[in-house]
């Protein structure tokens, strides 16, 4: 066991780690292909239309875009992170990033549905490998506490404006050139962060001895594979159907053997010694949270812009970049100024309530409503909570994680945002249905005229932000009770010894 002369010997030792001349060179490259990923979850949003139009393909197969890249990237998260830290995460890195491109190559130049479904699927599982071995990269090369603020600052403001970001260039690709434009945009992004990779990156360590748990990636990936599908249906064909709750049952059934398989294993997927920390714990409960409700205000307020105020898809986009700016300047002043100072709990509480108060703003639309009187103030207030939301989960998740879990830690911040996604669309899409039936049953006298037919579809709306509200409300209730109060101590782990002849010999 160390004793207290020795640590100043470690520091020294991971000094040089810690003061990696190309440190900032690779936060951007690790930037430019988190931006990749993010945007690709919105990007195509925007241009479903058009690409239905062009391959001909009916409304109720459409969801599948959206769907196949949803189950394969959220199945595949824990298994790819744990690859990760076992294989390499440059190695991981690169493969994610050189496969995400030929994936976007291939969807961009798609035939018919089938190719494009298929290319969407693809960029699901090498997604899965790109996001945590680009958030663990960012972990193990900022070991000073300061730049480690600012460099989870930079990669939270990303994550926050990542969406919004994608719905502004989906519409300016979509109107300006093709729909095709919002896959092939991927190889510019992928070719920068290819480049700098190979580049910078340097080899990274590989945990010494450490084995593939084989029947935790089936539980873990058939759960989450069942969970997605399961909410997937839910959110096209109701909660009551076969293929809704059996593959939900499912799902939670091979959850739950996960679970209590990982507590018995030798070398688990995810060692509970990641779960069971009070601040990692807090930050993946509240990326989930945060998940599923800010979804009403990346579909249900496009819907809102451009069906009900006549919006183009480039105006949409414009519209959103207000939030954008915010996310961004609140997720890197929130990680250098507030974190270090107070900790993640009020960085959790405030991001809530802001977007709270946001949504319940959002109530106040209506038919006539302006862009600066109705839009403008709760994007605003809206963005900044999510700034502060995203930029402390993505700094806590892998808060005191020694190197050799880092992969696993930062996918499990990917697959609690992917999960709160996914139940974010099941849920609010059946609310919105459910409160525009109510409104024509309420309101109709005869044939439905188009002025009451758009007065119901913005009560589905606005009721929807109220359960966002709601879930943001709880959000800020629950994770902020889970979270530890006050900064959090620097990390025992980021004062590790010199590597040993037998992590040496494993480096890649």
């Amino acid at each position: 066991m160390a004793t207290r002369s020795a640590a100043p010997a470690a520091g020294a030792a991971d000094e040089p780690a810690a003061r990696d001349p190309r440190r900032w060179p690779i936060l951007a490259v690790i930037a430019v292909a988190q931006l990749m990923v993010v945007l690709d979850l919105t990007v195509m949003n925007l241009a479903l239309p058009s690409a239905q139009r062009a391959l001909d393909f009916s409304a109720a197969d459409r969801q599948w875009v959206v769907t196949a890249y949803a189950l394969s990237f959220g199945s595949l998260l824990l298994f790819c992170g744990r690859l990760a830290d076992l294989v390499g995460r440059k190695a991981t890195f690169l493969t994610g990033l050189v496969g995400f491109a030929a994936a976007s190559a291939a969807g961009g130049a798609a035939a018919d549905f089938s190719m494009l479904v298929a290319a969407r699927a693809c960029q699901g599982v090498f997604g899965a490998l790109l996001a945590p071995s680009a958030l663990s990269l960012l972990a193990t090369t900022f070991r000073d506490p300061k730049e480690r603020a600012r460099a989870f600052g930079v990669y939270g403001a990303v994550a926050a404006a990542g969406g919004g970001l994608g719905l502004l260039l989906g519409g300016a690709l979509t109107s300006y050139l093709s729909w095709r434009w919002c896959m092939y945009v991927n190889l510019v992004f992928a070719a920068v962060a290819i480049t700098g990779g190979v580049l910078l990156v340097g080899r990274q360590e590989r945990t010494p001895g450490g084995r593939l748990d084989v029947p935790g990636v089936a539980a873990v990936s058939g759960g989450m594979l069942c969970l997605v599908y399961g909410l997937s249906n839910a959110a096209s064909h109701g909660w009551r159907t076969p293929s809704t709750w059996g593959f939900l049952v499912a799902g939670a059934a091979l959850l739950g053997v996960f679970a209590g398989w990982q507590g018995r294993s030798a070398h688990p997927l995810l060692p509970p010694r990641i779960v069971l920390d009070r601040v990692r714990a807090g930050a993946y409960l509240t990326i989930l949270i945060s998940g599923a409700a800010t979804f009403g205000v990346f579909l249900f307020l496009v819907y809102y812009m451009q069906v009900s105020l006549g919006f183009s898809a480039v105006r949409s986009g414009l519209a959103m970049l207000p939030m954008v700016l915010l996310s961004g300047t609140s997720a890197a002043l929130g990680n250098t100024r507030l974190m270090p100072r107070f900790g993640p709990r009020p960085m959790v509480v405030a991001g809530m309530l802001l977007s709270a108060a946001g949504m319940v703003w959002l109530t106040r639309i209506g038919a006539d409503s302006g862009y600066a009187s109705a839009l403008l103030g709760p994007l605003m207030v809206i963005g900044a909570g999510m700034g502060l939301i995203f930029g402390m989960a993505a700094a806590s998740g892998t808060f005191g994680v020694a190197p050799r879990d880092a992969g696993v830690a930062s996918a499990s911040i990917n697959t609690g945002q992917q999960l709160g996604g996914s139940i974010g669309t099941a849920l609010l899409n059946s609310v919105a249905a459910s409160a525009t039936t109510g409104y024509l049953a309420d309101h109709l006298h005869g044939r439905p005229t188009p002025q009451v037919l758009q007065l119901a579809a913005i009560h589905g709306y606005t009721t929807v932000f109220w359960w966002c509200a709601g879930i943001f409300a709880v959000g800020a209730v629950v994770c902020g009770t889970l979270l530890p109060r006050g900064p959090l101590a620097r990390p025992k782990e980021t004062l590790v010894r010199a590597p040993s002849p037998e992590a040496a010999s494993a480096r890649q």
